[in-house]
């Protein structure tokens, strides 16, 4: 089946990267180290995979790919069999998704991608400041064949078959800032850097001592993410009044381009996070008939994907902690 591209869809359908390397520096948010991050084009059918500079004792190389992840307890980690890691990766992830970006290294001097504001909005200002080309392949996406779900007490995540890359998501906190909100966007349609781009992270003021004890959050400020009390915000105004949910839709974004590729489907959430996500796209590729991979302009490229890598430990933790 091809890939029809409606009124506002995207017409480009060949494989990016950025046109040069692009440098930005900044505090992760929960080692609190300092890093500086490269984002380097990479050819055709490179894919997109992460780099530490500062390992140099072993591999130092991590596929950005959903069975590499080994945790999700506050953000998304990647890891490969030696044990090495990248932490909070979603958000740099959303951003290459968004701007069609299918091939690219990212070197870290680091354990985590910087938080910047807690957002996409820099990452997506650095890369189109630096340039996207387009290659001479055609990009590749996941087409969903038949409805997938996952469960997990009243959590719930499904991806059905549907035109476009869409993701519907619902979120429904008792904090009185937050409650119950839903977000629904395309990405094959305008919309993400005016909409959901610029979105932060959100925590609650509360759990910062006990995160803090157990190592985490040592980079969370206010100055990269919206901050919670019993009552309300307490730094600054909201960026949309539906932040939070527009910034779970970024992430889970983010969390499902490790798929390999844009997912042509629906994806739907309620409650979800970082640990639904990341099941959703294990369980939509542990199944052959539940997908094939196409080329955006071909009706008859249909071939599998690889298989998941057996080597990987994975730490699937059954909850997400709700200050990401």
């Amino acid at each position: 089946m091809a890939v029809h591209h409606n009124q506002g869809y995207i017409h480009n359908t060949m494989q990016h990267t950025p046109s040069h390397s692009v440098t930005l520096s900044g505090v992760g948010l929960h080692s609190g180290a300092e890093t500086t991050m490269v984002i380097h084009p990479a050819p055709v059918y490179a894919g997109i995979s992460f780099m530490r500079r500062d390992v140099t004792d072993r591999n130092n190389i991590i596929p950005a790919r959903y069975d590499h992840v080994v945790d999700t307890r506050l953000c998304t980690m990647i890891g490969n069999k030696e044990g090495v890691t990248i932490g909070t990766i979603e958000h740099l992830m959303a951003a290459l998704a968004a701007l069609k970006i299918d091939n690219a290294v990212i070197e870290l001097d680091g354990p985590e991608v910087p938080i910047m504001d807690g957002s996409s909005a820099i990452f997506i200002e650095a890369i189109k400041s630096t340039g996207i080309k387009a290659q001479t392949a055609p990009r590749q996406a996941i087409k969903v064949l038949k409805d997938v779900t996952v469960k997990d007490g009243t959590k719930i995540a499904t991806l059905k078959p549907s035109v476009g890359a869409v993701f519907s998501v619902d979120i429904d906190f008792e904090h009185p800032a937050i409650g119950r909100q839903s977000y629904e966007i395309d990405l094959f349609k305008d919309g993400f850097e005016t909409e959901l781009a610029s979105a932060r992270t959100f925590g609650f003021i509360h759990e910062i001592k006990m995160l803090r004890a157990q190592g985490l959050a040592l980079g969370a400020s206010t100055e990269n993410a919206i901050a919670l009390d019993g009552d309300g915000v307490t730094n600054g105004e909201l960026r949309f009044k539906d932040e939070f949910v527009r910034h779970k839709t970024l992430d889970a974004i983010g969390d499902l381009y490790l798929a390999g590729g844009i997912i042509l489907g629906r994806f739907e959430s309620y409650k979800g996070g970082h640990d639904m996500n990341n099941r959703m796209a294990r369980a939509l590729l542990a199944d052959p008939s539940n997908y094939m991979l196409v080329d955006l302009y071909s009706t008859n490229n249909e071939v599998q994907l690889p298989a998941p890598s057996p080597q990987i430990s994975v730490h699937m933790p059954s909850h997400t902690i709700a200050a990401e």
